[in-house]
């Protein structure tokens, strides 16, 4: 898979929702704990102007915490307006800075995870493409900073709609977005899960 390409299309996917949200949408509560979907917005865009000494100098001022960069970044560029946010979106689809990292990968993954933080809220569901999902979920396991493999220890993933698997334990299935979110962690997503493991999980992540 060409990861950059990928991340590219999700950008561009992510861009596109965001021209027709209103600005009551906007303010609305995400997935993501505290943060509303223009916070979530502007954390995702908030690694791409970074050199990697300006990097180094967020990571410093927030005491080398990833939750703490993340806070800056959304302090800074959450200053910014709806439109900006989307206008600089659509300026910047092929990821750059830190989200350019891992051929790509890094900014396909966060893109697609902050997409479903908003959508799911809102109520608006779409279909991601199979093979996007099903390297979403691998990178979920492997990325220390989603903590999926953590999040899932002890239980079974099955990803019922990509022929996807993962794990010792009892099981766990459903669809596979809803099988990622909840290795991201994301409140209530277990519940959408069905056997033994999805309770373990809804008692773990809430």
């Amino acid at each position: 898979m060409d990861t950059r390409r990928e991340a590219e299309q999700e950008r561009g996917e992510l861009a596109d929702l965001l021209d027709v949200l209103s600005e009551e949408q906007w303010a609305a509560p995400s997935l993501c704990e505290a943060w509303t979907v223009r916070q979530v917005v502007a954390h995702v865009v908030s690694y791409d102007e970074l050199s990697l000494k300006q990097l180094a100098r967020r990571a410093v001022r927030a005491g080398f915490s990833p939750d703490g960069m993340n806070a800056l970044g959304v302090e800074e560029y959450g200053r910014c307006s709806p439109a900006e946010l989307t206008s600089f979106l659509h300026g910047h689809l092929r990821p750059s800075g830190l989200a350019s990292g891992m051929g790509g990968a890094i900014g396909l993954v966060d893109a697609l995870i902050h997409q479903q933080d908003i959508r799911r809220p809102l109520g608006m569901p779409r279909e991601i493409p199979d093979e996007r999902l099903r390297f979403a979920l691998g990178m979920a396991l492997r990325a220390p900073v989603i903590r999926g493999f953590w999040n899932a220890r002890g239980v079974r993933l099955a990803a019922e709609d990509l022929s996807w698997a993962h794990g010792k334990g009892p099981e766990a299935r459903g669809a596979g977005e809803a099988v990622l979110m909840t290795l991201a962690g994301r409140r209530g997503v277990a519940s959408e899960l069905s056997g033994p493991g999805a309770e373990v999980l809804s008692r773990r992540l809430g």
